[in-house]
């Protein structure tokens, strides 16, 4: 019997690779023999860096970068197995990870520090990216990330727009003349797994601002700070980012990558599942199971686990959905997708159990689901 093993994260408790270690070690309970294959994946926010890394053999580089507030800190990104594919995970250096509750600031959290990681890459000569944009702090449309890369921002007199996001509605022109000329000959992939527009009621800050520190009675504000910036990009690059696609994602960052750096969206999930080489690892598999830490509704919503049973569903392979707690009125949608629905919370074990002791109970009901499948298949 051959498994492969492709967990997302079980969020707040286990990263995507603790998870698959897990997995692994409740199937060769079972059986020694059974052949298993780690390959943990992510749908292109936090864990998507890790999860590439370790499924492709591949290396961390660490920079020292400004976080969100302007604080210098020790970030990664990766370099592929393919040694030429560079992972920029913006969370890395902008992420929301970085900051407490009462640190939140719309107005000064930036992207500078994603800005530096880019540039840091092309300074080691790397042209291949995948940037991973889940998880920001900011809501600056990626000006700080473009700063470092040498995008000019003027007010009408010629001089620079002063920091923080407020200052766009002072923006007059943008000047790319001496932008990176390295970007020219870089090409860029942006993992995603929201297509929001960058202004309106589904923006970046309509949707995502609150999160980050912006109250209800800022959101206007900050809309027409955006508004203004995607006006000025339109004026003079004939590039509309106001209703684009995923350009409100992270903040606007997505908008500024596909304007500034052209970058293309992928869902995050088919790019992490391409880049492990997870058709080709299926080959004589008879299983793979994959899971994250909560299963409903939203699970076929584009995240991590559908995108596996979705390459499954083309081989005579069966798919294992293991998840740290999965709602029972969505349990038949589930096996629609995948062959096997399990959770760690049962009649037996508690969400408090599960969360207090993931790894074990991963590993017990692992080892419980493929005792069962080893008796049948052998």
């Amino acid at each position: 019997m051959k498994v492969i093993i492709s967990p997302d994260s079980y969020k707040g408790t286990l990263s995507a690779i603790d998870v698959a270690n897990a997995m692994q070690e409740g199937i060769k309970d079972v059986n020694q023999s059974i052949e298993t294959v780690i390959l943990p994946v992510a749908d292109g926010g936090e864990g998507t860096l890790a999860s590439l890394i370790a499924s492709t053999g591949g290396r961390y580089i660490t920079e020292n970068v400004l976080d969100p507030l302007g604080r210098m800190i020790e970030a990664q990104y990766g370099v592929l197995g393919d040694k030429e594919t560079c992972v920029i995970e913006m969370a890395q250096a902008s992420g929301i990870m970085l900051l407490q509750d009462s640190e939140k600031n719309p107005e000064i959290a930036t992207t500078y520090g994603t800005g530096q990681l880019i540039k840091a890459a092309l300074d080691e000569g790397f042209r291949k990216y995948i940037i991973g944009i889940g998880g920001s702090a900011t809501n600056d449309a990626g000006i700080g990330m473009l700063k470092v890369l040498g995008l000019q921002l003027k007010k009408e007199d010629g001089t620079p727009i002063a920091e923080g996001v407020s200052a766009l509605l002072d923006l007059k022109s943008i000047d790319a003349s001496r932008l990176d000329s390295r970007l020219a000959d870089a090409n860029f992939i942006i993992a995603c797994d929201v297509d929001n527009p960058l202004i309106g009621e589904y923006g970046a800050t309509a949707i995502f601002g609150p999160q980050k520190g912006v109250n209800k009675q800022q959101i206007a504000f900050y809309d027409s700070c955006l508004k203004h910036f995607a006006d000025i990009v339109e004026k003079q690059y004939q590039i509309r980012l106001h209703d684009y696609k995923g350009a409100g994602a992270a903040g606007g960052l997505g908008g500024a990558l596909i304007a500034f750096l052209h970058g293309t969206f992928h869902a995050g999930i088919d790019i992490v599942i391409d880049a492990v080489q997870l058709k080709r690892h299926l080959v004589d598999a008879q299983f793979v199971i994959t899971g994250e830490g909560k299963s409903d509704r939203q699970t076929l919503h584009g995240k991590a686990p559908l995108g596996v049973a979705n390459v499954v569903k083309a081989t005579d392979v069966q798919s294992v959905l293991l998840s740290g707690a999965i709602d029972e009125n969505d349990k038949l949608a589930l096996l629609e997708h995948f062959a096997i629905v399990e959770s760690l919370v049962d009649e037996n074990i508690t969400l408090q159990q599960a969360m207090q002791k993931p790894y074990h109970f991963i590993r017990l009901k692992t080892k419980k689901i493929f005792g069962l499948l080893h008796s049948t298949v052998g």
